[in-house]
């Protein structure tokens, strides 16, 4: 069964309008309609969901990830092990680990498994992060995920066992916000953040492949890296006014306050497993993102 999400768009106005229209199928064309700009390696799913639609892409990876400061750290804490490290905690384990992005996820499961696969109980931000833990059970609880996928929600949301002061380990990007750690700490919980990851722009871009994107109808980011990465490529973001369909609200607001007009994100946050669709209306010559599960 597919469902169609009402669409949210970012205009000039600080309060986003909604709407929902039908989807309109659309024969291929040898012209790209949505650049997919995730990692090298990583746009296959939304690749082959669109293909099925008769839509085509044009892969233009626009960042790329790199180790964290912290990354080789985290395999000691998982064990337990912190007397090398200023954290003011009084217990060995954490009652929470929070994971906030399928690349945290995945870099905290190369740790996990090297540090002997410890019992551990996570909190993600949505489904996106927790498909990254789909298939592995074994002392592994992901147990809570916010009513609605931001990490504002999650941190008013994660659930505090009691009067106890709980902790949190909280393995992230180098360029998240503290937006979870403060909000976290501010409800009483303990939080140890470890930059694990960070993003940087791709070493080169085709000019070729750019051109092609610049007039493709709909760019699709996963990330406020991604957005701004594709800022640096557009010599005038102003003058640029295609759309721009983000993975969840806080990448739209990076792309919004980049410059970025025709900025789109679905009310549940998610690229993978999840299909951007182009919509044109004989009322409305502007492509229009729509997801369909």
């Amino acid at each position: 069964m597919r469902m169609l999400f009402s669409r949210t768009r970012i205009g000039a106005s600080s309060t986003p309008s909604t709407s929902t229209s039908p989807v309109i199928q659309h024969v291929p064309s040898s012209n790209p309609k949505v650049v997919v700009t995730r990692e090298r390696g990583k746009n296959a799913k939304l690749i082959d969901a669109l293909a099925e639609h008769g839509i085509n892409c044009l892969e233009l990876p626009l960042i790329q990830h790199t180790e964290g400061p912290d990354l080789d750290r985290l395999a000691s804490v998982l064990r337990g092990k912190f007397e090398n490290f200023m954290f003011n905690i009084d217990k060995t384990t954490f009652d929470w680990i929070v994971i906030t992005s399928p690349e945290a996820g995945s870099v905290f499961l190369e740790a996990w498994k090297a540090a002997g696969t410890p019992s551990v109980r996570i909190g993600v931000v949505g489904a996106g992060t927790a498909s990254i833990f789909k298939n592995l059970k074994q002392s592994l609880d992901v147990a809570f995920s916010p009513s609605k996928a931001t990490g504002k929600v999650l941190a008013s949301e994660l659930p505090k066992d009691g009067n106890k002061r709980c902790t949190v380990l909280y393995p992230a990007s180098v360029k998240a916000s503290n937006e979870i750690e403060e909000g976290l700490s501010r409800r009483g919980f303990q939080v140890v953040r470890l930059n694990t990851y960070t993003t940087i722009p791709v070493d080169h871009v085709d000019q070729v492949v750019l051109e092609k994107a610049l007039s493709a109808p709909v760019v699709a980011v996963a990330s406020p890296s991604a957005a701004r990465a594709w800022v640096n490529l557009i010599s005038e973001p102003g003058s640029w006014s295609n759309a721009v369909a983000c993975i969840g609200e806080t990448t739209a607001s990076a792309a919004k306050r980049l410059g970025l007009r025709n900025v789109y994100f679905p009310m549940q946050p998610g690229l993978d497993g999840s299909l951007w669709k182009l919509q044109h209306s004989e009322a409305d010559a502007e492509p229009q993102a729509f997801l369909i599960l």
